[in-house]
């Protein structure tokens, strides 16, 4: 079989230039809901399990029955998950340990109106709603791989702006190094932040040059739609090449700092779970392999790429590191 030719996902589809999300959603001709998967770490009890049946039809996102689906497809030949697994197999823990249950106890979950906040090491601090972040960085469609480091993936069509734009408006300040990402904290809406087991809120964290690589999107829909609430709407960060648990849901706070941050799952379990969780087939989870993975739909397992197939893209912020200690 001839080997597809290595291009940026942003090249796969055109830019969809447009005013709101909801006249997005319309000129697409795309279901409301287009999904963001959430981010992928906890207990692996099943790495190895199939997807949960589909959700009572209260819980579906609605989808247009008039157009055809479009076809999505990877730089690499890979079909795009099916909508319905991408919604439907859902880690996040804001709302639920099981991946099934997340779909049903967030659907009622409200999205709008959504604020973003840019604060820290930055010469312009500046607060966006969704809807101005979506006018002033007029998103596109970037197809990109997700590898969980539970040992699953999927491939999925975001709709994002690259984090580059976002954070060259706000004038990063010479000290900055490391840009910090904080999700909702809302006990209210989000029922088990009130554990005390987990370190609430979740956030994440960058090094400068990773955030800004051109490859690192804040995703406000999937699919041509709008996000679910299942999948970390109203806003999500995509860090293809990093494990799933680094693309944080619900992002609500950016913050540049000139120290590294304390990140949700390295600060649980630092000695499984590091800050940079590169997707790396040569250096194993403590309790699992991570040479091979799943896509959900498929029932082979399949040789998992290093950097998650984005070597080219990506690999260069790395020569000269060690990269098993970049877990």
């Amino acid at each position: 079989m001839q080997k597809l030719p290595r291009i940026p996902s942003s090249e796969i589809t055109p830019k969809a230039a447009y005013l709101s999300r909801r006249e997005f959603i319309l000129a697409a001709g795309a279901g409301l809901g287009g999904a963001l998967l959430a981010g992928c770490v906890g207990a692996p009890e099943t790495p190895e399990g199939e997807p949960p049946a589909a959700q009572p039809a209260e819980t579906a996102i609605a989808q247009p029955t008039s157009l055809p689906a479009p076809a999505y497809v990877d730089e690499l030949g890979d079909a795009a998950t099916p909508f319905e697994d991408v919604t439907h197999y859902n880690n996040y823990y804001e709302f639920s340990t099981a991946k099934a249950a997340v779909p049903h106890l967030s659907k009622d979950f409200q999205t709008t109106p959504w604020e973003l906040s840019v604060i820290g090491l930055v010469g312009r601090p500046m607060r966006f709603s969704l809807d101005e972040l979506v006018q002033k960085f007029q998103p596109e469609e970037r197809i990109y791989r997700l590898r969980c480091v539970e040992g699953w993936s999927m491939v999925i069509p975001w709709v994002g702006f690259s984090l580059a734009k976002l954070l060259k408006e706000v004038e990063p300040l010479g000290d900055a190094q490391y840009v910090r990402f904080g999700a909702l904290h809302d006990r209210k809406r989000m029922l088990r932040q009130a554990d005390p087991a987990y370190p609430w809120p979740y956030q994440e964290g960058l090094r400068l040059d990773e955030a800004l690589n051109d490859l690192t999107i804040l995703a406000s829909g999937l699919y041509g739609g709008e996000l679910p609430p299942q999948n970390g709407g109203g806003l999500r960060l995509v860090v293809p090449w990093k494990y799933g648990f680094k693309s944080i849901k619900a992002v609500v706070e950016i913050e540049l700092t000139a120290e590294r941050p304390e990140t949700f799952w390295n600060t649980i379990a630092p000695h499984e779970y590091g800050f940079y969780a590169n997707v790396n087939p040569n250096v194993d989870h403590p309790r699992w392999s991570q040479s091979s993975e799943r896509r959900i739909g498929e029932y082979a397992r399949r040789d998992t790429l290093m950097f998650n197939g984005y070597a080219e893209q990506v690999g260069t912020m790395y020569a000269g590191m060690d990269l098993a200690g970049l877990y």
